[in-house]
């Protein structure tokens, strides 16, 4: 798993218009922090995972864009952990 399928997976989880605005903003917002290059990958994933966090508790979203968001986050979290094997 990379960066790369993650990205394409907040985009294609942003495209769905059932997600409401704010959550498509919040998807934009960790996107645009995973594809920078200005910070350390360590930062980025934190970030990312960070407001990933915070968009699950928003109560207005789907059950199943919330199972996209955890296994993104998941998927974050292993990158995180194989790069500190």
């Amino acid at each position: 798993m990379d960066i790369d399928n993650i990205v394409t997976a907040l985009i294609d989880i942003k495209e769905d218009k059932r997600v409401p605005r704010n959550v498509r903003a919040s998807l934009q917002e960790t996107i645009g922090e995973l594809t920078c290059d200005d910070e350390n990958i360590t930062v980025k994933l934190n970030t990312a995972i960070s407001i990933l966090d915070e968009i699950n508790n928003d109560t207005n979203i789907q059950p199943f864009t919330r199972t996209q968001i955890w296994n993104i986050v998941t998927m974050l979290e292993s990158f995180q952990n194989d790069m500190d094997s």
